[in-house]
């Protein structure tokens, strides 16, 4: 009866032991990752596309989204922001900073609640069953993703990375000109700190931002070539100094 048991078994037995043998790359299940084990697939696809989504770069607003609001090429949306960043920067000139979040909180407010007891009273008077007049907001979905999170924070490392590196370099003076350039423009800000306060500055920094861009597209022949008469005696200023710093001088020999 053993015998018997053993020969009925043993085909089983083979068959189980030949499916066991590591198929062909491409030729196993769509989501197999090929040329691994069992064991090893799954973490090793985990790891691989963690590092891959890592990798890339994220940003809130691309750089033709930027560059199209700078130029005013869709003028009622440059035209809202720029309206409405500049009516909150001289709002911040004239009053503090809870005033201006309050009254902003206010008016937010203010205009949402009109907006839904208007809602309410017609559809009580036309006895509608509409809803909730935001129901459509009320429904986006505005979670952020642990995912998106390490994204974000991975893409302003970088950029938090680099400025530590140049902080560094410019004080411990990696190069003399570099950080001599660093002492006269702070020195240059003292003028320019004791005439205008940070919401000033801001607010001129707006407006140069969107006009200038704008105004070079219109005459950008004529600045180009006013700033490489500028640049070229600016670079030539900087040779007469570095040839005279004797540091400089004999790195440029070596």
């Amino acid at each position: 009866m053993a015998e018997l048991s053993a020969a009925t078994q043993s085909p089983s037995v083979s068959s189980s032991s030949s499916g066991a043998e590591p198929s062909a790359p491409g030729s196993g299940s769509p989501g197999a990752c090929p040329a691994l084990g069992a064991k090893s697939c799954g973490s090793s696809c985990a790891d691989s596309f963690v590092s891959s989504s890592s990798s890339q770069p994220v940003s809130l607003f691309s750089t033709s989204q930027v560059h199209d609001l700078i130029f005013w090429r869709d003028v009622k949306k440059t035209g809202f922001v720029f309206g409405t960043t500049l009516i909150v920067l001289l709002s911040l000139a004239a009053f503090s900073v809870i005033s201006v979040v309050s009254y902003l909180i206010l008016a937010l407010l203010s205009v949402t609640i009109s907006f839904r007891v208007y809602k309410s009273v017609i559809q009580a008077v036309q006895k509608s069953e509409e809803g909730h007049p935001f129901k459509a907001y009320l429904d986006v979905d505005i979670t952020l993703s642990s995912e998106a999170f390490h994204n974000y924070v991975n893409a302003a490392l970088v950029h938090v990375n680099k400025a530590l590196k140049l902080i560094i370099r410019l004080f411990l003076v990696e190069d003399l000109v570099d950080s001599l350039k660093l002492a006269v423009f702070m020195w240059l800000m003292t003028y320019v700190g004791a005439v205008f306060n940070g919401i000033t500055l801001l607010i001129l920094a707006e407006l140069l931002v969107f006009s200038v861009p704008i105004v070079y597209e219109k005459y950008k022949t004529q600045i180009d070539h006013y700033v490489g008469i500028a640049r070229d005696q600016t670079k030539s200023i900087v040779e007469k100094i570095q040839a005279k710093l004797p540091g400089i001088a004999k790195k440029k020999a070596e």
